[in-house]
């Protein structure tokens, strides 16, 4: 199978890639990617010379080179996306360009070119906040609470729209917090844990008791690869760790195993509409193609860990330019921040 995928030099996109490329798989992949700033073609050395690999640059919403770029594939894997909630709370144009816009660019050329599967990879933040002790199956409703979950709620409906109107042979994964090695340095476990390699405090928003259900890259593209190959058509697949876990104990967890002092954790202005809960029911997929992660929470952070301190030329390499200004901004600064999106009074004061 030739695969398009797009956003693979991505945090998990480029995961899915290495593993997707493993000696023995018969695949071969076209990487369209825009190289934004989550972006890194460094994630993808080992497999740059792979003669099953081909990399294209170019932009999820320009229909003309993606068209180009698609022809000839047999399926989409659909990862691009503007996925920082932050990012999307202060600068929203881009989430709903990338993620609305463009799926639908990539829905056009898909349904034009015939091809045999659409794997949208979406997230579990489209289900919105929930109640203490619940988890969401594939059924429960959707209910986004910032500009980034709209932008994934939404291009969600457009899958499903295709599918039901056109025959579409699309199919939805809504996955949990992902974390492993190559991650961006802006989301929560990464920026923890490349912080403490520097002594620098671990931010933490609001009281820190937000749960999150916890996921290692690997299983979540082993899961990707089963929704791939044997997922039916229409169907929704949750892909969770089936580890919850607040996180403030997270934060703790990463300090004890750096063996750092828990005088570095500081706590910051906590940001808007920020949901305390997301969990997820994956019965679905573990009976349906006999899925379940197979790497411990434990295991995943102390490998993790190691990762970032073994690599810490690429920590230093994407913790550039851009990503300095975003952390000034949205942590050390972020009072000021939050000041400039907060709503005006009727006299404009």
């Amino acid at each position: 199978m030739k695969l398009f995928i797009t956003g693979g030099a991505g945090f998990i996109g480029s995961n899915f890639i290495r593993q997707i490329l493993a000696p023995g798989r018969p695949h071969t992949v076209v990487n369209y990617d825009k190289l934004t700033y989550a972006g890194n073609l460094a994630n993808l050395e080992s497999v740059a010379k792979d003669a099953r690999y081909r990399f294209v640059k170019g932009d999820i919403c320009d229909a003309h080179a993606a068209e180009a770029a698609m022809s000839g594939c047999d399926a989409v894997v659909h990862f691009a996306a503007e996925s920082h909630v932050d990012r999307s709370i202060y600068e929203p144009a881009a989430a709903i360009q990338t993620n609305v816009t463009g799926t639908f660019v990539l829905l056009q050329i898909a349904k034009k070119l015939a091809l045999s599967k659409f794997v949208h990879v979406s997230t579990d933040e489209v289900y919105g906040d929930m109640a203490p002790g619940a988890f969401a199956d594939e059924n429960a409703p959707i209910h986004p609470s910032s500009p980034y979950s709209a932008s994934k709620a939404s291009s969600d409906l457009l899958v499903r729209s295709y599918v039901r109107t056109y025959n579409f042979p699309g199919v939805i994964i809504r996955a949990s917090n992902n974390y492993g090695p190559y991650q961006f340095p802006e989301k929560f476990l990464p920026l923890l844990i490349s912080n403490l390699l520097v002594d620098k405090p671990l931010p933490i928003y609001g009281d820190g008791k937000q749960e999150r259900d916890w996921l290692h890259v690997e299983d979540h593209c082993r899961g990707i690869m089963a929704v791939l190959e044997r997922g039916r058509i229409g169907e929704v697949y949750n892909i969770g760790g089936t580890d919850i876990v607040e996180n403030i104990a997270m934060a703790k967890a990463l300090l004890k195993a750096m063996g750092k002092p828990e005088t570095l954790l500081t706590y910051v202005k906590d940001r808007p509409g920020h949901d305390r809960r997301y969990a997820l029911d994956c019965k679905k997929i573990a009976a349906e193609l006999d899925w379940q992660p197979q790497i411990t929470l434990a295991d995943g952070l102390r490998q993790t860990v190691d990762w970032y301190k073994t690599n810490t030329a690429w920590v230093a390499g994407v913790r550039g330019g851009e990503y300095r200004s975003y952390y000034h901004k949205y942590y050390e600064n972020r009072d000021a921040s939050l000041q400039a999106i907060a709503p005006k009074s009727p006299s404009g004061v």
